[in-house]
């Protein structure tokens, strides 16, 4: 169960668009799993904070032995799919139940900005084994083919006032964090995906900031810009090549 101190200051931006977010969420590359155990100093136990409903777990536990994945919106978790070596959990990132220096690695997803940044890094300190990695990235403004840049912005600039704060930090990919630890080089990937229309839609849905513009003015702006968007895609069957830019830091426990 989430503790109640954290309970009080986590902002839980998530809850109601669960299911639509567990399925319309990008999928991220093997190539970064596949580094990440390369890096790490066994494949024992990976700690994935913020696993939400689950896109890096799977790839997670593909690599790994066991992989504790925690959140704490019990209905992400709820969500949360994964094969049997992993446990998931509604806990804070800021404090979970694993042993200290128990974990190979320690993974955030796109989720790191809604963190307690000097509380979470204390705890992965005590969390990771001697040189195990703390592995944090997420991915930016998705970039769409030419023919439906200007419907989609459009939508993106009715919804923009509606993002978190610290929606910024995925912005600026992280920059001028206090990392602990001394920094490993990354590799530097993009996101791709193959989409029919109605996929992008259900992933504009997934948005926090479509919940939040809906909820003060009561006008769901997917609705709104689907048929001009819809218009530029033609037919609806067919999938467009879609990029979202990806940003890694990586760091090694002493």
């Amino acid at each position: 169960m989430l503790n109640p101190q954290a309970r009080a200051t986590f902002q839980d931006h998530f809850s109601a668009v669960a299911d639509a977010y567990a399925d319309a969420r990008p999928g991220y590359p093997d190539a970064l799993f596949d580094w990440i155990a390369s890096i790490a100093p066994g494949s024992g136990l990976a700690w994935e904070a913020g696993c939400g409903s689950g896109q890096a777990t799977r790839g997670l536990a593909l690599r790994f032995e066991r992989v504790h994945a925690t959140d704490p919106s019990a209905a992400q978790v709820a969500q949360a799919r994964g094969p049997g070596n992993v446990v998931f959990a509604v806990e804070p990132a800021e404090r979970c139940s694993l042993p200290d220096h128990a974990a190979d690695a320690v993974c955030v997803a796109q989720a790191l900005h809604w963190f307690d940044h000097a509380a979470f890094f204390a705890e992965c300190a005590r969390v990771l084994r001697p040189g195990g990695m703390l592995v944090a990235w997420g991915y930016q403004d998705l970039v769409v083919p030419g023919a439906l840049r200007e419907a989609v912005a459009a939508f993106a600039a009715q919804v923009g006032p509606y993002w978190p704060v610290e929606r910024a930090q995925v912005d600026a990919a992280y920059v001028g964090y206090a990392w602990p630890f001394a920094a490993v080089d990354a590799p530097t990937w993009t996101l791709h995906a193959d989409w029919p229309l109605a996929r992008l839609l259900a992933y504009f849905s997934s948005y926090s900031a479509t919940r939040r513009c809906i909820e003060a003015t009561g006008v769901d702006p997917v609705a709104v810009h689907a048929p001009a968007i819809a218009r530029a895609w033609g037919d609806p069957a067919a999938t467009q090549s879609l990029q979202w830019p990806m940003f890694v830091h990586a760091r090694r426990a002493p």
